[in-house]
C-alpha cells in the first residue's frame, strides 16, 4: 500500500513555481563545479527524527500524525516503517538515509534477541535498497537512551557497560557493511561528565580511545571500508562532552592516534551551542583534512537547547556550501538533515515541506558560493590581505628560515612595521549579501 498516496514524486520545477510539493533549485542533474548536484550533496534523511519522532518534548505529550506507526515496539511494526521510509526516500528523489541501529529494529529483553531483530530489520532494509537503488550513508548505534548508560558507554564507570556498548557498536558496524554503509558515526551521546568530583577523567577519556581502537580492529577484521566519523557536541545530555566541538575530538584523535581513522560530522545546532558558527567548524576541520560529512539543520537563537530545525537560512547554507566546495565536495559523506518538523507541524505532509525547503536552501546556497567562487571576490581580497608573506621576510617566515634573532635585526634596521591594511569587514559582509 502506500502511505503517502496524495504526494507525487517530487520533481524540479524551477524557481518561478508555485507548487509547494516541488523544488525550485534542488535540481539534481544541475551541475556546480564539475559535479551535479546529486552527487554534490549526497542527501540523506534521517530515520531517528523523520520516522520516530513523535513531536513530544518536556512539557507535552507528542502531537505527530502517523497513521501508518500502531505506536508499539513491535517487530512488525518496524517492517511497516521500513516501506513508510522508502516510499518517502523515493518521493522526495533522495539518495540515501541513515540510523541509529535503535531506530529501525525494536530493543530486546537480551543482546542476542536484539541481534535478531536487528538482523530481521536488516533483510528487509537490504531489499528495500536493491528494489529503490537507495543507499545507506551510514548507520551508529544509540548508546544513550536506555538506562543501562546513565553514565556513558565507552566512559561509563561499570565495565560491563563497555562490554555491552562494545557489542552493541560491533553488530551495527557489521549490519552497516553489510547494507553498504559508506560511513560509520559515532556520537558519544553520554560521553562527558555532569561532576567532575565523582569522575576520574583521565581514565574515562583512555577507555574512549580504547573503545574507538576497539571499532577501527574490528572493521579491518570484517573488511568495512567506510569512513569513520566523529560528531562533535559541547552538551546535552550531559553537562560537559568529550566530543566538546571539532578542536576537542580532533586534539582526542590526534593524542590517541586515530587520526588515520576517523574524520568530523559536523552538525550546526551543535557549533552554535558550542559558541562557533557553522563555517568555523567547518573550515577548521576541512584545513586539517577532517571534515567527512554533515548533519543539515539549525538552531533557535531565542533557546538553549538543540532544537533540531530544518535549516532554510540561505546565508547559513552559503557559508556551508563555500567551505565544502572548497575542498571538492564531502564523499564518502554527505548532508544529512538530522532535523525534525516542529510539534505544531504535525501533519505527514509537513515532512515533505521541510525536506524540499532544506534541499533548497542548500541549492541556492550552492549556487550562490560557486558564483563567489567564480568571481573570486573573497579569494583575491584574502590573498591581497596575506600579500606580505609572499616575498622578503614573510615568505621567509613561513618557509621557516628566519630565527627571533634574525627578525629582531630585521626590525631594528626597518624601525617600524608597514602600516596595516583595513580588514574592510563591512564591506565584505555587503558584497555577500549582493550575492544573496
Amino acid at each position: 500500500m502506500e502511505y503517502f498516496a496524495d504526494i507525487p514524486p517530487i520533481q524540479y520545477e524551477g524557481p518561478h513555481s508555485k507548487n509547494s510539493l516541488a523544488f525550485k533549485h534542488y535540481n539534481p542533474e544541475e551541475i556546480i563545479e564539475g559535479q551535479s548536484m546529486r552527487d554534490l550533496f549526497r542527501f540523506s534523511i534521517c530515520y531517528w527524527h523523520t520516522f520516530r519522532g513523535t513531536g513530544s518534548d518536556p512539557f507535552g505529550a507528542g502531537t505527530l500524525q502517523r497513521p501508518w506507526d500502531d505506536g508499539s515496539d513491535s517487530i512488525e511494526n518496524a517492517l511497516k516503517r521500513v516501506d513508510v521510509a522508502f516510499e518517502f526516500f523515493e518521493k522526495l528523489q533522495a539518495p540515501y538515509y541513515c540510523f541509529h541501529d535503535k531506530d529501525v529494529s525494536p530493543d530486546g529483553e537480551t543482546l542476542k534477541e536484539a541481534n535478531e531483530n536487528f538482523d530481521r530489520i536488516a533483510d528487509k532494509l537490504l531489499e528495500a535498497q536493491e528494489r529503490t537503488g537507495i543507499k545507506l550513508l551510514w548507520g551508529t548505534a544509540n548508546m544513550f537512551s536506555h538506562p543501562r548508560f546513565m553514565h556513558g558507554a565507552a566512559t561509563s564507570p561499570n565495565a560491563d557497560v563497555f562490554a555491552y556498548a562494545a557489542a552493541q557498536v560491533k553488530k551495527a558496524m557489521e549490519v552497516t557493511h553489510r547494507l553498504g554503509g559508506e560511513n560509520y558515526v559515532f556520537w558519544g551521546g553520554r560521553e562527558g561528565y555532569m561532576n567532575l568530583f565523582n569522575t576520574d577523567m583521565k581514565r574515562e577519556l583512555d577507555h574512549l580511545a580504547r573503545f574507538m581502537h576497539l571499532a577501527v580492529e574490528h572493521a579491518q577484521k570484517i573488511g568495512f571500508k567506510g569512513q569513520f566519523l566523529f560528531e562533535p557536541k559541547p552538551k546535552e545530555p550531559t553537562k560537559h562532552q568529550y566530543d566538546f566541538d571539532a578542536a576537542a575530538c580532533l586534539n582526542f584523535l590526534r593524542a590517541n592516534d586515530l587520526l588515520d581513522h576517523v574524520k568530523l560530522n559536523i552538525e550546526t545546532n551543535h557549533a552554535t551551542l558550542a559558541g562557533h558558527t557553522m563555517m568555523h567548524e567547518l573550515v577548521y576541520s576541512s584545513i586539517q583534512g577532517a571534515l567527512g560529512s554533515i548533519d543539515a539543520n539549525t538552531g533557535d537563537l531565542l533557546l538553549g537547547w538543540d532544537t533540531d530545525q530544518f535549516p532554510t537560512d540561505i546565508y547559513l547554507t552559503t557559508q556551508c556550501m563555500l567551505a565544502i566546495l572548497d575542498q571538492g565536495g564531502l564523499a564518502p559523506g554527505g548532508v544529512n538533515f538530522d532535523a525534525k518538523v516542529r510539534r505544531e507541524s504535525f501533519e505527514p505532509i509537513d515532512l515533505f515541506y521541510a525536506h524540499i525547503g532544506g534541499m533548497d536552501a542548500f541549492a541556492r546556497g550552492a549556487k550562490i558560493a560557486a558564483q563567489i567562487r567564480k568571481d573570486g571576490i573573497l579569494s583575491d581580497f584574502v590573498a591581497k590581505r596575506y600579500a606580505s608573506y609572499d616575498e622578503g621576510i614573510g615568505q621567509q617566515i613561513e618557509s621557516g628560515s628566519v630565527s627571533f634573532t634574525d627578525l629582531e635585526a630585521y626590525m631594528l634596521e626597518k624601525g617600524d612595521s608597514a602600516p596595516n591594511l583595513s580588514g574592510r569587514q563591512e564591506w565584505i559582509e555587503n558584497v555577500i549579501n549582493e550575492y544573496l
